[in-house]
């Protein structure tokens, strides 16, 4: 399980996608998960999956990429499900004690589990086609004019750039001591609720002091190459806005006005 969690890991490519400004792709995704939630019907949220199927053979991200990105969560979708399920009232399909079905509730349990998939699988396409760097610089002039008021934003860019690099760095070490704890004759998966609460201490001890070794191996590094933030910082690749930016504006933005429209209109046009 731990190996399908893809969060943070990027995908090299040379896709119109990848050639994307990282600050468009910022502003894209977040007009993305804004599309997601303002759907308030099956045909709108339709709008949403034909975006990620047009975007996706565009990026040229294998889809067992996105499969693994989904796969972690699928506890969560099913809880979503199950609680939108039965706990939404409506017209009942089905009942026995205090469960019962509704036709409302099946309806938002289905949008629901689908929108979230939806999510994870767009925001994730973020980090597969954008390199750390791009992000940091991205989110740096994207969150710019907040200098003015004092905000540290260059810091606030790279903490979070390295947050995101670190998580697949950490997964693999949790990999490793996991399999090493089964090798010394742990047991990790039987027992009850407490018992393996209790067999996960021998793993998260390690895995905080190799966190914190490594941060402070990364901050030794960064002080040794005389880092001191964004000021006077120069870039090798100075970022702009091309045509390509220009057009995967309109499209997200036509996709949201279609959004919108299927929600005004739709249950006339069904």
């Amino acid at each position: 399980m731990l190996k399908d969690i893809t969060i943070g890991q990027y995908f090299p490519g040379n896709s119109p996608v990848h050639r994307l400004d990282p600050r468009m792709k910022l502003v894209l995704t977040t007009v993305y998960i804004v599309m997601l939630f303002i759907a308030s019907t099956p045909l709108s949220l339709v709008v949403g999956i034909l975006f990620l199927a047009v975007v996706y053979p565009v990026s040229r991200v294998p889809v067992g990429m996105m499969i693994r990105s989904i796969k972690p969560i699928i506890p969560i979708i099913l809880l979503t499900g199950i609680l939108n399920m039965f706990f939404i009232d409506g017209d009942i399909l089905w009942q026995w004690w205090i469960l019962k079905i509704t036709d409302r509730g099946l309806t938002m349990a289905v949008l629901m589990s689908v929108r979230i998939i939806c999510l994870i699988a767009g925001t994730s396409l973020l980090t597969y086609t954008t390199s750390p760097i791009a992000l940091t610089d991205g989110l740096e002039q994207l969150f710019g004019p907040l200098k003015r008021f004092r905000v540290p934003v260059h810091e606030v860019a790279m903490m979070m750039t390295i947050a995101l690099r670190f998580i697949p760095t950490l997964i693999e070490e949790t990999d490793k001591i996991m399999s090493a704890q089964k090798a010394r004759g742990a047991d990790l998966e039987s027992g009850g609720i407490m018992q393996r609460v209790r067999a996960l201490i021998p793993i998260l001890i390690p895995l905080f002091v190799s966190a914190f070794r490594r941060a402070e191996e990364l901050a030794l590094a960064m002080e040794c190459r005389c880092y001191h933030g964004g000021e006077n910082r120069t870039r090798m690749h100075v970022l702009r806005m091309g045509a390509i930016d220009a057009v995967s504006f309109i499209f997200t933005g036509a996709c949201l006005a279609g959004v919108i429209l299927v929600n005004i209109y739709g249950a006339g046009w069904l």
